[in-house]
């Protein structure tokens, strides 16, 4: 019976062994993205990069260094490829683990678009695709991230929030067309002119001069104006407000479970790493004994 525990073991070992080595490489590719050291060096490299897309907009800049400033841009791509790799590998390159980091997607596309050559031929869309580059500093901070996630979580309730906003600033575009088309034909001559009157009254800069020019047609237009800043101004600013901080807070829910969520993975996965040291020890130990 020893001996076929002793068999078993050596049989097993070596089988375990192919599938140990790409989990230790993972494992060490995890480790080192989850660094703050790798975080920083990153942030340095994209501040960098920003730095240089300023300098391009200078034309004596461009023409001087054109050279200088290429060989930078190809050493920034490198490494953002060589980053785009190891967290590839973080990931085992699986596509549903890689694809579950809404920024690891995002990188994979600034990147892979960075590197398509009709798009490098492309002066102008080039630009835009290092500008966006310049966007992934946003994954490294946390704080910004959080309001970046909420911005994305309040898109459905500013939406329905600006359709009813434009069914307002279209009926009292209509009531100041019939109001005010005779008298002041170049703010409500037609409907999109009064449209657009009063969507810049959303921000009161122009309601002084419309409510004077309001008090010469009737003194009763007050009411007109004062409902539309109660309505529009007041009321609807408050929702808007309203509705993102309730997805900042959403937000934040969301990204502290998420933390805590991969503090748990972390300890598993090295609760499994011991347990594979343990299991590597024991058939140490059984072929010693054999």
């Amino acid at each position: 019976m020893q001996l076929n525990s002793s068999d078993t073991a050596s049989v097993q070992a070596p089988a375990a062994a192919p599938e140990s080595r790409p989990n230790a490489i993972a494992e060490r590719a995890r480790a080192l993205i989850s660094r703050p050291a790798f975080d920083l060096v990153i942030v340095g490299v994209i501040l960098l990069n920003a730095v240089v897309l300023g300098l391009e907009t200078y034309a004596d800049l461009a023409n001087r260094y054109h050279g200088t400033f290429a060989m930078f841009n190809n050493v920034v791509l490198g490494i953002y490829v060589v980053e785009l790799l190891i967290r590839l590998t973080a990931a085992r390159w699986s596509p549903r683990e890689f694809g579950k980091d809404g920024w690891n997607v995002f990188d994979f596309i600034v990147v892979v678009a960075s590197l398509v050559p009709w798009l490098r031929e492309n002066a102008m869309l080039l630009r835009m695709v290092r500008l966006l580059r310049i966007v992934r500093v946003v994954r490294f901070l946390p704080d910004l991230r959080v309001i970046v996630a909420a911005i994305g979580r309040s898109v459905p309730g500013v939406a329905s929030l600006a359709s009813a906003t434009l069914l307002l600033i279209f009926i009292y575009g209509m009531l100041g067309w019939v109001l005010f088309s005779g008298h002041d034909p170049a703010s409500y001559g037609n409907i999109g002119q009064a449209m657009l009157t009063m969507f810049v009254m959303l921000t009161l800069e122009n309601l002084p001069d419309n409510i004077a020019m309001g008090q010469q047609v009737s003194h009763w237009t007050i009411l007109f104006f004062i409902s539309y800043t109660i309505i529009a101004s007041f009321l609807i600013f408050n929702l808007f407000i309203g509705i993102v901080l309730n997805s900042m807070e959403e937000a934040r829910s969301a990204d502290r479970k998420e933390h805590e969520k991969d503090d748990l993975l972390e300890r598993l996965r090295a609760a499994r790493t011991a347990l594979e040291d343990a299991e590597t020890e024991l058939a140490k130990a059984h072929r010693t004994d054999a």
